[in-house]
């Protein structure tokens, strides 16, 4: 009897986040709604550099602008908290769409260059406009609300994060299997190739900064549901390097492997925050690990991996393919 795996593993998902309001503490359901962001945000990184290979580095910024957008969104106004969520990746997505447009000319490491220095100009903006983000003192975020009810705590907010996660997931299986996704794919591996089928690659490229930074602007918007604090120190770059871990370790181009790397890692993350000081040199051993042993990650696309277990067959040494299958010569 053939097991889909991934059908399974959805299922066996649902039923433990299902059953862990009722069995767990509310720091076991923070950790798990931390989570929840941790996928949000690979997803969103998985589309521009797994899906359409352009190595960004910029998207703690657009995690921060979510973040702040969110909260201010929702201590101004005080609408429902899936407005505040939108605000936050609406923000997000016009930055990423221009910001896509000023490299899309650029190429790996004067791509990662240019989207690193993005990252650092925000969070410069972050720690020095103090009118609007409190700067270095951080800011303090007012409950999220739905219908006058406050999100004031992390069980209230569990079951909304789970939700717009999945929903989020959703959204990137659909967007990999469309027309959209096969056009990220062919930009991936070739500019030229792609252009010659049609695909207008500046576009395309555009589009990918512009989706990745909406997924990151709703992942800040989620973490407003559940968190009352946000300081710049945060959003800095070692946030988009543990993001980058994630769906490196995870397997480039696998959902699945950004869904399991942000887990694995999110869990890892909130371990060793009681060895700060040692945080980044665990980081990087793992990394390279994972370079020398596992460079594809663990989430190997099936073809690949099948292609390495089926063996191919041996032609004899100055030996001549014939030109027909049924051996007659021309």
């Amino acid at each position: 009897m053939k097991i889909d795996l991934d059908k399974a593993f959805v299922w066996l998902a649902f039923l433990v986040l299902l059953a862990l309001p009722f069995t767990t503490t509310g720091y076991v359901l923070y950790i798990v709604n931390l989570l929840m962001v941790y996928v949000i945000l690979s997803l969103g990184l998985h589309i521009v550099i797994g899906e359409t290979g352009q190595f960004a580095l910029s998207h703690a910024a657009f995690y921060g602008v979510g973040i702040y957008t969110a909260a201010i969104v929702n201590t101004t106004w005080h609408p429902l908290f899936i407005v505040s969520i939108l605000a936050g990746g609406v923000v997000a997505a016009i930055l990423g769409y221009v910001l896509g447009a000023l490299a899309i000319r650029m190429r790996d490491i004067y791509l990662a260059l240019s989207t690193f220095a993005f990252g650092e100009a925000m969070q410069w903006v972050f720690v020095n406009w103090t009118a609007v983000t409190n700067g270095s003192n951080g800011y303090q975020m007012s409950p999220a609300r739905i219908f006058g009810f406050q999100l004031t705590s992390d069980i209230r907010a569990y079951p909304f994060v789970v939700v717009i996660a999945a929903l989020m997931l959703w959204l990137t299986v659909m967007l990999s299997r469309s027309r959209l996704g096969s056009a990220f794919r062919a930009v991936r591996e070739s500019d030229v190739a792609a252009q010659a089928m049609g695909v207008n690659v500046n576009i395309v490229k555009r589009v990918a900064f512009m989706f990745s930074a909406a997924y990151a602007g709703v992942a800040g918007g989620v973490y407003t549901t559940f968190a009352s604090f946000i300081h710049p120190d945060s959003l800095g770059f070692d946030a988009t390097l543990l993001i980058l871990i994630m769906i490196v370790v995870g397997g480039l181009g696998s959902v699945r492997g950004a869904v399991v790397g942000a887990v694995l890692f999110g869990l890892i993350a909130e371990i060793l925050r009681q060895v700060l000081s040692f945080q980044e040199i665990i980081y990087g051993l793992i990394l390279i690990g994972f370079m020398m042993f596992a460079p594809r990650g663990l989430f190997v696309k099936r073809q690949t991996r099948m292609a390495r277990l089926v063996p191919q067959p041996e032609r004899t040494l100055g030996a001549k393919p014939s030109a027909r299958r049924d051996g007659n010569s021309t």
